[in-house]
């Protein structure tokens, strides 16, 4: 059973059942016992209204008169019978609504106190019995034992029992059936949540919204919060995965592009080793680039002091080979005390695309400088890498749009426009800032500051 509005209606039916089942059986004796004990009045008040009509007879014995003030007594069949035996219980006197029949014997209490009892004519036919043993006194003051018995059918008692259950079935039945489809109407109220929920994870799977909307009960905000978390993970997590891929192509780019200019000098002597240096960076970009997505917010990666000078070196060594057709002049000044802790790969990353870019943009020359953060600013230490060229620079309204990932001022240019915003993203995960702005060489200077 996989429906929730099944599960709760059959639990619901169930409970249901069971007490309206001991409802039913408590209002069924509660009203079994009432008509017993009023039954048992009745009976009474007869075997009382037979005493108060028996009368002496002139010839010593007791007698009744021929009509009784309960009519049914004289009638045939009418179901209450009456009849009077003597103290060898012989009958004296018999109703004649009894004509024909054999009332059962049945021994009166002593003491003169009454006895209820239960009984059957021969045809089978079921009787509430009331006897009474009296000593009637004579005028002639002799004491005489006598039985009075009173007995009545069942049958209409049972009958009338028998209707009262099945009313109170139907009466039951009834109300359970308008219960459960009242409840079976509100479950379909309560739970229209649930359904919202469904309906909006199916338009989030294909595509139609972004996230679960916040308009729930309480018992389910939890549930559509930290659903929300999860999509936004999951969503980050393909986003990482699918920025690290283009990064990888990105970084991938100028040690190829390197490789094959060394395939050029494959005949000099230090070919092998220029080219096993591109392929190390490549297998050290491939395992970089391969750590970024599994980070998460938890877990911060080793902080290392990097060698800027030595790092920033071998990458303008590699840059040279890449554009050895342009043949840029590239000047390095590194400031001994600018220092960075943190991955190695990130300094490739932003050193790499910065100088990179300045070569392909520059006339002839390129200028890479890292400082020390200056001892005005707030942070104590850290470093400023500033790359210029002498090219067309970059308009202030130009700037921004350039940080934006994808995006190329000149399609002319090889790349593929994400080197700035990997350089960006880099920056910012650092706590840093980066400026674009116009180099004293005459083209574009920008700035990076790493805390």
């Amino acid at each position: 059973m996989s429906s929730l509005s099944a599960r709760l209606l059959v639990s619901v039916s169930l409970l249901l059942l069971i007490f309206f089942g001991v409802t039913i059986v408590v209002l069924d004796v509660a009203f079994r016992t009432a008509s017993e004990q009023a039954q048992k009045d009745i009976l009474d008040s007869q075997l009382m209204s037979l005493l108060a009509a028996a009368e002496p007879t002139d010839g010593g014995v007791l007698g009744m008169p021929p009509d009784l003030p309960e009519p049914r007594f004289g009638t045939i069949g009418s179901g209450l019978y009456a009849e009077v035996t003597g103290a060898d219980g012989a009958s004296i006197w018999r109703s004649r609504s009894a004509l024909g029949l054999e009332l059962p014997a049945i021994v009166p209490a002593a003491g003169g106190a009454q006895k209820f009892a239960e009984a059957a004519l021969q045809d089978g036919t079921p009787l509430l019995t009331l006897s009474l043993a009296v000593q009637w006194e004579f005028p002639d003051g002799q004491l005489r034992p006598y039985v009075f018995k009173v007995a009545e059918s069942l049958d209409a008692f049972n009958a009338q029992v028998a209707k009262f259950r099945r009313q109170l079935f139907s009466w039951f039945g009834a109300i359970a059936v308008i219960m459960l489809l009242s409840i079976a109407f509100l479950l379909r109220g309560m739970l229209r949540p649930l359904r919202q929920i469904e309906a909006e994870i199916a338009a989030i799977e294909e595509g139609a919204r972004a996230s679960l909307s916040d308009r729930y009960p309480s018992e389910l905000q939890g549930v559509a919060r930290n659903m929300n978390l999860l999509i936004g993970s999951e969503r980050a997590r393909s986003e990482r995965y699918r920025v690290t891929l283009g990064n990888l192509a990105h970084s991938l780019k100028t040690p190829l592009a390197a490789i094959r200019a060394l395939l050029e000098e494959r005949e000099q002597p230090e070919f092998e080793r220029r080219a096993n240096e591109q392929i190390d960076r490549m297998d050290e970009i491939v395992r970089y680039q391969l750590r970024k997505p599994a980070a998460t917010a938890n877990e911060s990666p080793a902080l290392v002091r990097v060698d800027i000078a030595a790092e920033v070196q071998r990458l303008v060594n590699g840059l040279r080979k890449v554009h050895h057709v342009k043949s840029p002049r590239i000047e390095v000044e590194v400031d001994p005390r600018a220092r960075l802790r943190g991955d190695v790969g990130d300094l490739h990353e932003l050193a790499g695309n910065l100088i990179d870019n300045a070569c392909k943009w520059c006339k002839s020359g390129v200028r890479v400088s890292v400082a020390a953060v200056s001892a005005e600013d707030s942070r104590a230490a850290g470093m400023v890498l500033r790359v210029e060229d002498d090219g067309p620079g970059v308009s202030s309204d130009d700037a921004g749009v350039l940080l934006q990932r994808g995006t190329r001022l000149d399609e002319s240019t090889p790349g593929h426009g994400i080197g700035l915003a990997i350089v960006r993203d880099i920056v910012l995960s650092y706590g840093g800032d980066i400026t674009i702005g116009r180099s004293p060489l005459g083209g574009a200077e920008i700035t990076v500051t790493i805390p």
